[in-house]
């Protein structure tokens, strides 16, 4: 009996601590949508603006609290969060999950999967740099609220509140969740206690709780319905994020977190504002700051700022794992990963997006000025990748899960009949701002989708005029090949072609390794790889030896370690004596090649060039790698 009690408390102060950090991460998005999504319920919108009555008021309150129910509640919290691939979560991910779940039943590998998949992530891309923006914004807002005359400060600082939280982020999610976490637990008890106040004054509001109310509010202002759930969509734009940061903290966190303080704390300050704005109209130009009196409104702006330039936090992590996936999958070349933590492999940092977003976050807020401005701008993205992620639903339901068609499309029709809604109504912002995330995840798109054809491109150029390994082995044995002592090991492709470095080695040096490598890494559409599946080998004879590593997308790719410690012991090689050759080609564009060819290649290039060396990204030895130059058309 007491071992089990203390096995029990030694795991509610983990959880404990697990939830309190993923509060600092996870829910910092979601958590500041009251500064502004009330309010944009009855901003002018370039309109007659909806009538500020009791009952449009307590209509208004209804739809938010609702969708913040059944968007976030019911479709991510209780039933996405379930489609963890290995614990890894979002939307790339989740597309990963369904293509080796089609192939493991038998089916064709649905590119069409991958290709939503990517789509959702450059929207995710384009949303990691609005969030920051507007939350930053809308938070030192509060500034104009204390005192008019302040107003000239709010871009200046904003900025300088971007750059240092971007500048923190190379310690790592855990760290800055642990920090974070408490002033986010804060925030949300101040959002509740904010709401109290306002209601216990007022407590008609109360009957927002009715999805009545919402639904016959709709009915009623029917000519002012985009605009309204454009603006109520506002409030649940963090749903994803509590799903592409599933692998920094897990399920049970987020779950907890989500139900006991951010949703409650949330709810009660949304009805709060509805009772403040039913007796004074007035304060709509800031019914969040007006709810506190006057004494508090200088501590609240601050803690506004802080939980601001924490919510930003979510995508910003979101984003950083994305990447990871990305590049592993081989959608995106090669870039700089930092894990952050010896206990969650999880957290990383990738330095390029980090740099990415903070320019293009600080260009955003000198541009638009405002969170009203920016309010133009957001929300197609996310509510976008939301609409990917319920299609996706379908088929990693009947995949993963074995659901019946008829019951995935069912579940499917109702996380639909949700977000359609909100996906035409935000549609009318793309001329507000809108075009702004779309073009970016455009742009993002069509990176990964070059990278993807390039590669393709540039494996059946290979393909065609490798040569078969069988050549090499009847050559070796005829004793027409010079060897010299040592282990070379080459990256290979292929397990039937020789590596393109080992003929050039052979072309300019004439001499092979009494032992060589043919080495294939292979990242596996699963975040990690248990060890006994992670090598296979293969002795073909004559001193030379095939070996395959499998990876996941979530795993580090430590090519060195993997041969030393996941090999048979009797064949182990010690990478710290044998050499690495790599191959590192520079391309050409052939002469029969389209203009549209000619263009993707070129971009091709580019970022082949630009990609993390293969000595860092599969951590090899430095001192014992040499790379062969070699020029491609194609």
């Amino acid at each position: 009996m007491n071992n089990s009690s203390d096995g029990h408390s030694g795991r509610q102060p983990k959880l404990a601590a697990a939830t309190l950090a993923a509060l600092g991460i996870v829910f910092g998005d979601i958590g500041t949508s009251p500064l502004y999504s009330f309010r944009e319920c009855f901003a002018p919108h370039g309109i007659d603006p909806t009538p500020l009555t009791a009952t449009n008021l307590v209509g208004a309150a209804s739809l938010i609290v609702w969708a913040l129910i059944l968007v976030v509640s019911v479709k991510y919290v209780l039933i996405i969060l379930r489609l963890d691939n290995k614990g890894e979560g979002g939307i790339l991910a989740l597309s990963a999950l369904i293509r080796s779940g089609a192939r493991r039943l038998g089916g064709r590998d649905p590119k069409s999967v991958l290709l939503l998949g990517l789509a959702g992530s450059s929207l995710i891309y384009a949303d990691g740099m609005i969030t920051p923006s507007i939350s930053v914004l809308s938070a030192v807002e509060g500034l104009s609220v204390v005192s008019p005359n302040l107003s000239q400060y709010v871009v200046p600082i904003a900025i300088l509140i971007l750059i240092g939280m971007f500048a923190i982020q190379r310690h790592g999610t855990g760290k800055v969740g642990i920090l974070f976490g408490p002033i986010v637990l804060l925030w949300f008890t101040t959002l509740g206690l904010l709401g109290i106040r306002s209601i216990i004054a007022h407590p008609e509001v109360l009957t927002a709780l009715s999805p009545t109310a919402g639904i016959t509010f709709l009915v009623r202002e029917w000519h002012h319905a985009f605009p309204l759930l454009a603006a109520v969509f506002l409030a649940v734009t963090g749903g994803e994020a509590l799903y592409a940061d599933l692998g920094h903290f897990g399920t049970r966190p987020i779950r907890v977190g989500w139900f006991t303080v951010a949703l409650p704390g949330l709810v009660l300050n949304y009805l709060g504002q509805a009772a403040l704005l039913s007796y004074d109209p007035s304060a709509l130009r800031a019914p969040f700051f007006l709810l506190a009196p006057d004494m508090m409104r200088v501590p609240l702006t601050i803690l506004a700022t802080a939980s601001a330039a924490i919510a930003s936090q979510a995508l910003i992590s979101g984003a950083f794992s994305l990447t990871t996936q990305a590049v592993q999958l081989g959608c995106l070349p090669r870039v700089r990963i930092r894990h952050t933590s010896e206990h969650s492999v999880g957290q990383v940092y990738v330095p390029s997006i980090n740099r990415f977003l903070m320019v293009a976050c600080i260009v955003l807020v000198a541009t638009f000025k405002s969170s009203a401005a920016l309010a133009g701008a957001y929300g197609i993205a996310i509510v976008l990748t939301m609409v990917i992620t319920s299609f996706l639903f379908y088929s990693a339901a009947r995949t993963a899960w074995g659901w019946s068609g008829k019951k995935a499309g069912v579940v499917t029709g109702l996380f639909l009949i949700l977000e359609l809604p909100f996906l035409a109504a935000n549609s009318l912002k793309i001329i507000h701002g809108g075009w702004l995330p779309l073009v970016v995840a455009g742009i993002a798109m069509s990176i990964m989708v070059t990278w993807l054809w390039g590669r393709a491109r540039l494996y059946a150029r290979l393909s065609r005029e490798a040569l078969p390994v069988d050549a090499l082995l009847s050559d070796l044995k005829r004793g027409s090949i010079h060897r010299v002592s040592g282990t070379a090991v080459y990256m290979s492709g292929r397990g039937d072609t020789v590596p393109t470095a080992l003929l050039h080695n052979l072309k300019h040096n004439q001499v092979l390794h009494e032992k060589v490598v043919l080495l294939h890494v292979a990242t596996l559409d699963q975040p990690y790889v248990e060890e006994d599946a992670c090598a296979k080998h293969v002795d073909l004879g004559q001193g030379v030896h095939r070996v395959d590593l499998n990876f996941g997308f979530a795993d580090t790719p430590d090519v060195p370690e993997a041969l030393k410690k996941r090999l048979p012991e009797a064949v182990r090689f010690h990478p710290g004596k044998a050499t690495f050759f790599l191959g590192r080609e520079t391309y050409g564009v052939g002469k029969n090649a389209s203009a549209l060819d000619r263009i993707r290649l070129a971009l091709f290039a580019i970022m082949a060039r630009n990609a993390s060396p293969a000595t860092a990204y599969f951590r090899l030895p430095p001192g014992r790698v040499v790379e062969l130059g070699a020029q491609i058309t194609l």
